[in-house]
């Protein structure tokens, strides 16, 4: 599948003042979007996103927020319904750091470490789906939707199929 839903920022081209995007899905990027999150359908999607680059400490903050509109099937019902989602996000680019480098880094439990920019870009597409697929549901439902189940087995049938049962009785 072709990437054509794209939003390269090339690092080297930053300055240290604040660069605000706005990036709002085409209906053509709807189905490269509808593939990548593997849902029905998407409705809407659009993102705000501001960077911040401090060349000195070698770090980019990225900052914003992602709206979607989302069709769904719910996992209970398999009904489809829609479901908007909004997050905001922040996130903390090291702009020289390797994997390897990150990898050997000594950090206390509760920190986290710095992202990673390859090969001098950070598609801003690629954030904000990533933002958005984070407070996605893996199993999807309804409002209000409540799974319940009722055995077909009362206690005395289940406890004369268990076929420890059995053996529980060959000891005697």
């Amino acid at each position: 599948m072709q990437n054509l839903f794209s939003y390269p920022v090339t690092i080297d081209d930053l300055s240290a003042n604040e660069k605000k995007y706005h990036i709002k899905a085409a209906d053509k990027d709807l189905e490269y979007l509808k593939d990548v999150l593997q849902v029905p359908d998407v409705k809407a999607f659009s993102a705000d996103i501001s960077l911040k680059l401090n060349k000195k400490e070698h770090r980019l903050d990225v900052c914003g927020k992602v709206s979607a509109e989302l069709e769904l099937q719910s996992v209970i019902s398999l009904e489809y319904f829609t479901k908007k989602y909004e997050t905001e996000f922040s996130s903390v680019y090291d702009t020289k750091a390797t994997y390897k480098e990150i990898k050997e880094l000594e950090l206390d439990f509760n920190d986290e470490a710095p992202e990673i920019i390859v090969n001098g870009k950070l598609d801003l597409v690629d954030v904000a789906i990533e933002q958005l697929a984070l407070v996605m549901e893996d199993n999807p439902r309804q409002e209000g939707e409540v799974f319940s189940y009722k055995s077909e087995f009362d206690d005395a049938d289940t406890q004369a199929l268990n076929p420890f049962s059995v053996l529980s009785k060959l000891k005697k």
